[in-house]
């Protein structure tokens, strides 16, 4: 079966008469208003969103924003744990799991040290904009969540392409060179405890 539709489906059972009322308030501009008053259930709210393509096991970001809409943390979270666990992306578009590894650990070393200037980074890494705004708008006074998800997005949209050596670049075009200088040494750092 689906992970994703499982996940989905526990959803469904865990959601309120009135946080399904919420929900489907808020699929207004998405779900025709015929078929939004049939619906009986979150799982069949999920199914003709799945049906319009509004989320996918790829694209879960509006599914994100309505659960953040109707304050279920705790459903963000297996989201999010869902999404980390690789179980939203196609295997085969995937970096190996050393590059993973690597790409963590630099990203971690990002998060710690690039502050206001994260977007002139992300630009140079090639993300548009419009998926800036998006996730800014997401999360509106948390600079650290806003580069944390831009680098995750990052990571999904190049797939198998994402590099960690395109991020160091990324930070030496962008004269953060004592970050990439830190990144540099830290991967050295877990190659050597791998060996």
């Amino acid at each position: 079966m689906d992970p994703f539709l499982t996940l989905l489906h526990s959803f469904s059972l865990s959601l309120s008469a009135a946080e399904l009322r919420d929900l489907k308030f808020l699929c207004r501009d998405k779900i025709g208003k015929r078929k939004l008053e049939s619906v009986q259930s979150g799982a069949e709210l999920f199914n003709f969103l799945l049906e319009q393509q509004v989320i996918t096991n790829h694209d879960v970001d509006f599914l994100k924003t309505m659960l953040k809409r109707i304050k279920r943390e705790d459903l963000i979270t297996r989201l999010e744990h869902f999404v980390e666990e690789g179980e939203a992306h196609v295997p085969e578009d995937q970096p190996d799991v050393n590059e993973k590894r690597l790409q963590k650990v630099a990203i971690e070393v990002i998060c710690e040290n690039v502050g206001r200037e994260w977007k002139m980074l992300m630009r140079k890494l090639g993300f548009s904009e419009v998926k800036m705004d998006r996730i800014i708008a997401a999360n509106p006074l948390n600079l650290k969540e806003q580069l944390v998800q831009s680098l995750r997005e990052w990571q999904k949209w190049k797939g198998k392409d994402a590099k960690v050596t395109d991020l160091i670049k990324g930070l030496r075009d962008c004269n953060m060179n004592l970050v990439a200088d830190l990144v540099e040494q830290k991967l050295v750092q877990l190659n050597i405890e791998t060996k």
